[in-house]
């Protein structure tokens, strides 16, 4: 639910979501031991904010709260085992968001937000932490053709050193509609409280993690001419210190979360799209990744959990009573085939303020494995009515 309200100088922005879901975890957590788990979540999300304007200075206050209960039974058959835990998470972040144009500097932007997480879990334990950061962006244009956007962050979570995260990327149109850039950018993750204190028959975390750091280089194409537009990435990109479940050996009784020294990753990213009339707009994409690690012998949970190959096709049609979309998508993990998956929404726009939707996935109910051994999802068809006022 989301709703705004018009005030001196700006607005008032106020959204609220609510989410209940209830799920066979059918061996996902315990692959190739044959687990009937099952799991139920409760997501309660408020998000609230000003966009005011003062003379040309953006000043935008914000306050978001997420609450999430989870309940998860390792075999809900309770023959195997009679494992059970309940978790509830709550993150509060207040934040201040600052920006003005500059006829020396170009746009600028000042950040600072805070964040408390909680836990309370009979698996995981109570735990706090907070986290706090300080940013500063810009975006800056030397001509009309060649620009620069560059942002620079400083967080502070407790218990770890300083953590210092940023982006710089440059853009230069060579010609007319083609547009190449260069760009380098720096982030960081910290273990969530699930790879920190996790502890069932069947996995194990780590409070020794330390966080995960990545550097990614990219270089970029795109045209746009008329109806058409065209782009392409190419990057690379070291992980150190990345989490994953492992064991060090076949007889070791419990998966465990440790960090793997680094990873190197390539890929390739293609995009085009056509707009054909009013009515029929056309989208190809193409992802290729390639991922080596210094795996130290270890088996992973999960394989290798990534995809290789992903291409889309997607139909938009812009018809009168509504956008309807039609696609087709295909993915291809390493060492695996590959399946291809349907999936389709339509929308009725009854007036303005109330629309009615439908979407399916998986039309064809192709049966797949995302994860090697673990039956993902067949076909799968949601509805609702969208109101706004």
């Amino acid at each position: 639910m989301a709703s705004s309200l018009d005030i001196p100088l700006g607005s008032f922005d106020l959204d609220f979501g609510y989410q209940e879901k209830e799920f066979g975890a059918y061996d996902f957590y315990t692959p190739g031991l044959g687990y009937p788990s099952k799991e139920w979540t409760k997501t309660y999300l408020l998000s609230s904010g000003f966009n005011l304007d003062k003379e040309g200075l953006i000043i935008k206050p914000s306050f978001i709260w997420r609450r999430h209960f989870d309940k998860f039974m390792l075999d809900k058959t309770k023959r195997r085992s009679s494992f059970i835990s309940h978790h509830r998470t709550d993150v509060y972040t207040p934040g201040l968001y600052l920006s003005k144009e500059s006829e020396f500097l170009g746009r600028i932007g000042l950040g600072l937000e805070y964040s408390q997480e909680k836990i309370t879990s009979t698996t995981l334990g109570r735990h706090s932490r907070a986290q706090r950061s300080a940013f500063i962006d810009n975006d800056y244009s030397f001509s009309d053709r060649l620009f620069l956007a560059s942002i620079f962050r400083v967080e502070d979570y407790d218990g770890r050193d300083l953590s210092y995260t940023g982006s710089i990327r440059l853009s230069y149109e060579a010609l007319k509609g083609h547009l190449v850039h260069l760009g380098v950018s720096r982030a960081i993750r910290i273990p969530s409280f699930t790879e920190l204190y996790y502890n069932d028959p069947t996995t194990l975390g780590s409070s020794d993690l330390s966080c995960e750091k990545s550097l990614t280089y990219e270089a970029g194409h795109s045209f746009r001419r008329g109806k058409f537009s065209l782009s392409s990435v190419l990057f690379l990109r070291r992980e150190d210190n990345f989490i994953d479940w492992v064991k060090e050996g076949p007889s070791q009784a419990k998966w465990e979360a440790k960090n793997i020294a680094y990873s190197k990753v390539i890929g390739i990213e293609e995009s085009l799209q056509y707009t054909f009339n009013e009515l029929l707009n056309l989208r190809l994409n193409y992802a290729y990744t390639n991922r080596g690690k210094d795996d130290k012998g270890y088996i992973y949970k999960y394989g290798e959990n990534y995809a290789r190959h992903l291409t889309s096709l997607i139909s938009v049609f812009n018809l009168s009573f509504g956008t309807q979309e039609l696609g087709l998508t295909y993915k291809k993990n390493p060492s695996r085939s590959g399946w291809l998956l349907a999936h389709a929404r339509f929308n009725y726009n009854f007036n303005r303020h109330s629309k009615f939707f439908i979407s399916a996935t998986n039309i064809f109910n192709v049966k797949y494995q995302e994860i090697a051994g673990i039956p993902s999802p067949g076909r799968y068809v949601e509805g609702g009515l969208r109101l706004e006022w």
